[in-house]
């Protein structure tokens, strides 16, 4: 490390330069303060300063001290006093100094100085770091609560129909047992195209953070964008929304891509037709006879978003009878897994199938509730390690 020093003992100098400069640090000494701010003021690099808080003067020292900061922020100042004035030196805790040491008249306080040096350059590198997580924080946060905004709060539940839906970002907790939120790739939409057609979606983007969020509000504003009655067939839409992506790199890159559900609800025949890349298959649920059935077979998720321009989709149609429920989920929900690391288990299709049967009875939302409640339930409290987006459709009638 690079040691900057003003001195007033000049007797003490080649002893000091000596003591600092073992283990191949470079310790540069001065007499004077103001050759010390003038070597500040040249730009170099320091790991540390070191001067005396009481020559020529304390307010002159202090001024000096002040100067220093100003020159160079980042680097911790150590302050040296002799044991006559140490009252004086909270002057100076107050302003910023990082440390300092007491001068004996023997100079024994010179064993001490690399020590004190060494722990003054580690709490500033903690209180940077501490500082860049914090706006890293703030960042990631500010991303979140965008990602948030595209997410639809209130959805209009067509004639003879119940919608509710819900997203939930991850939540891990780490040491201390602080929970931190984290910034996600879930999405979910339902929206209207005619009298009696009704678009229903769910989408995930691979990975956690600031590409996630950017990667799924990519896909939001292209499927706003060309969403219309030409796209009928859900397949085609799908395949044209995956050629659109994969030309983004925002999306694929590092291997990224996005799962979606795609489907339009026929309010009128009461059919639902979709189309998956790569998505759960939703589930379809008999409230009369309380039995709970995929809405399509294995084959059906085709490849996921932004992997392979002019992949091919299928076209399900599910019929939604009255008395029915649907689910359509990420795999936040199902993925969520308890905290034994020596058994890995994870909540599953089996938790989501177990959680709709024991709520056949309840109200719609009291359902969504009690599935992100069983899913969490099951890590143990520690939350869920990926965001999750859930839409709940019943037919009354």
């Amino acid at each position: 490390m690079r040691i900057l020093v003003a001195w007033d003992d000049p007797a003490q100098a080649d002893l000091l330069k000596m003591y600092l400069g073992v283990n191949g640090n470079d310790a540069e000494i001065v007499c004077d303060g103001n050759r010390l701010l003038q070597h500040l003021s040249h730009g170099e690099p320091w790991d540390a300063i070191l001067l005396t808080t009481t020559a020529p003067s304390v307010d002159r020292a202090f001024e000096i001290f002040e100067a220093a900061r100003k020159l160079a922020p980042e680097t911790p100042i150590i302050g040296a006093c002799p044991e006559s004035d140490v009252y004086r030196i909270a002057r100076f805790l107050t302003a910023g100094l990082r440390g300092y040491v007491i001068r004996d008249r023997a100079g024994d306080f010179m064993f001490l100085l690399q020590a004190v040096i060494e722990g003054a350059i580690r709490q500033a590198h903690a209180e940077r770091e501490r500082i860049i997580a914090e706006r890293l924080r703030r960042e990631i946060d500010s991303v979140r609560r965008l990602q948030e905004t595209i997410i639809p709060r209130d959805i209009e539940s067509p004639d003879g129909y119940d919608i509710v839906a819900r997203y939930e970002s991850s939540q891990i907790r780490v040491i201390g047992g602080q929970p931190v939120t984290l910034a996600g790739g879930d999405y979910y939409d339902a929206f209207a195209i005619s009298d009696d057609s009704l678009v229903l979606i769910v989408g995930d983007a691979s990975g956690h953070g600031m590409k996630a969020c950017m990667s799924i509000m990519t896909m939001h504003t292209l499927i706003r964008m060309v969403r219309s009655n030409r796209f009928r067939n859900t397949a085609d839409f799908v395949a044209h929304v995956n050629n659109e992506l994969c030309q983004q790199a925002i999306v694929n890159e590092d291997g990224g891509f996005i799962t979606l559900l795609y489907g339009i609800l026929d309010t009128r025949n009461h059919v639902l037709e979709w189309t998956s890349a790569g998505h759960p298959v939703p589930l379809l649920q008999d409230l009369a006879a309380n039995e709970i059935t995929p809405a399509g077979d294995e084959e059906a998720p085709g490849l996921p978003l932004g992997v392979l321009p002019d992949a091919d989709y299928l076209v399900c149609r599910t019929p939604v009878p009255p008395g029915s429920r649907l689910l359509m989920y990420t795999d936040g929900l199902a993925e969520a897994f308890n905290s034994d690391a020596d058994n890995h288990r994870e909540f599953g299709e089996k938790g989501l199938r177990r959680t709709l049967s024991e709520t056949c009875g309840d109200d719609l939302r009291q359902t969504m509730q009690a599935l992100f409640d069983a899913s969490h339930a099951f890590t143990d409290g520690h939350g869920r390690h990926d965001d999750t987006s859930v839409l709940l459709l019943q037919r009354d009638r």
